[in-house]
């Protein structure tokens, strides 16, 4: 049975669409570790377990797209923005990761755009270990597991978001450094 064309894109868009019904099921109910917190960190683990579907489905149908290759990064940069803001509103995250994070992520974002018509900059595999880190940070961050498990998990926590933390820092330099390179070769110098 051939796989439709554009699912891959469809499932991506869903999880643009997705962000921000989680980030309201977050603050509705100020963060409390209620059953709205165990939802919001479930929608996001659903989405977020989604990107490598999409990703799956294109290669092995051979439909992957300019456009998918566009628009996958940015629906994790959504996602993955609203849990940071997220956090940082209900004030389980500091400010200054947030804003480190999203300067990162809109960079390459409307870098992702300057260049559309030149090239379409694909995810690098430093950019797609970055995406898994802060995956599993913020849903460690999203799950109020801390009731249940003790408060070691507020370290485990830390730990996993200081990963993200570097690892976003790095892939944006990986990129930044890449694109320099890039460029040079296309002008045909060293």
């Amino acid at each position: 049975m051939a796989v439709p064309r554009q699912l891959p894109n469809v499932i991506t868009v869903v999880r643009i669409l997705v962000a921000p019904v989680f980030l309201a099921m977050l603050l509705v109910d100020a963060g409390a570790d209620g059953a709205l917190r165990w939802w919001a960190a479930a929608l996001f683990i659903v989405a977020i377990a989604t990107d490598g579907v999409d990703g799956w489905i294109a290669r092995r149908n051979d439909i992957v797209t300019d456009l998918g290759k566009l628009l996958d990064p940015i629906a994790d940069k959504v996602l993955t923005g609203f849990a940071f803001i997220g956090l940082s509103i209900l004030g389980e995250l500091p400010w200054w990761i947030t804003i480190v994070v999203l300067i990162r992520e809109i960079g390459i974002t409307v870098y992702r755009f300057m260049v559309v018509s030149d090239h379409v900059l694909a995810a690098a595999w430093m950019g797609k270990l970055k995406t898994v880190a802060q995956s599993v940070a913020l849903s460690l961050a999203l799950l109020p597991l801390a009731p249940l498990v003790g408060e070691w998990i507020w370290w485990v926590n830390g730990v996993t978001m200081t990963i993200a933390v570097i690892l976003t820092i790095a892939s944006g330099i990986d990129y930044v450094i890449s694109e320099v390179r890039g460029a040079r070769r296309a002008r045909g110098g060293s």
